[in-house]
């Protein structure tokens, strides 16, 4: 459908953005997250997800695409609507979220508004077990060129899967992460430096 929306920002409220795309707005639901980038009156791009139903055309927008991504992998859990994906997105930045995701951190999600135990012991669970499987063939394999097994404990093994949860392919994890020192960074220091190296590759 959209891949994405690249207009002028004409009203926000709560949860909703208009996007003024050539006199058309677009209502698109977002997070507080994306809702903090957005000025009325600028120039915005939204990435955009497209919920098309019987009685519904829905347009979800978020100002990355690993914020995009991340809502797709919520919504995809058993359990977890749009609107508890937005309400989880909001509470968390994509870097924390995955963070969170990855290490089990129930605290996190949690903290955002209807969300209960059991749903955030669903979303760790199921996405943390959706990692595993697409890691299992990888098994053996290093990142950050440093020789470091891929395994559960291992700090890079998991800044890989929660760059992996942000939508990021292999190929782009092995070389954000290449470089860092692995041993001297906290986990969170670890996925900011390599989100960082994603970004300035992309430029």
């Amino acid at each position: 459908m959209f891949y994405y929306l690249n207009g002028t920002v004409a009203h926000k409220e709560p949860y909703l953005a208009v996007i003024d795309c050539g006199g058309v707005g677009y209502a698109c639901r977002t997070t507080a997250y994306t809702l903090s980038a957005l000025n009325v009156g600028d120039k915005a791009k939204l990435y955009t997800h497209v919920n098309v139903k019987e009685d519904a055309f829905d347009i979800y927008g978020f100002a990355t695409t690993e914020e995009l991504h991340l809502f797709q992998q919520l919504i995809g859990v058993s359990g977890v609507g749009p609107k508890a994906g937005l309400a989880i997105l909001s509470a968390n930045t994509p870097a924390n979220l995955a963070m969170s995701i990855i290490t089990g951190d129930e605290k996190a999600l949690t903290s955002a508004q209807g969300i209960g135990k059991k749903i955030a012991q669903r979303v760790i669970l199921e996405l943390k077990d959706k990692l595993a499987k697409g890691q299992s063939a990888a098994a053996g394999e290093s990142y950050g060129g440093s020789g470091v097994t891929v395994i559960p404990e291992n700090k890079a093994s998991e800044a890989a899967a929660a760059l992996a949860v942000l939508g990021y392919s292999r190929e782009e994890i092995d070389f954000a992460l290449r470089g860092i020192r692995m041993d001297e960074l906290s986990l969170e220091e670890i996925i900011r430096a390599a989100l960082r190296g994603l970004v300035v590759n992309v430029k």
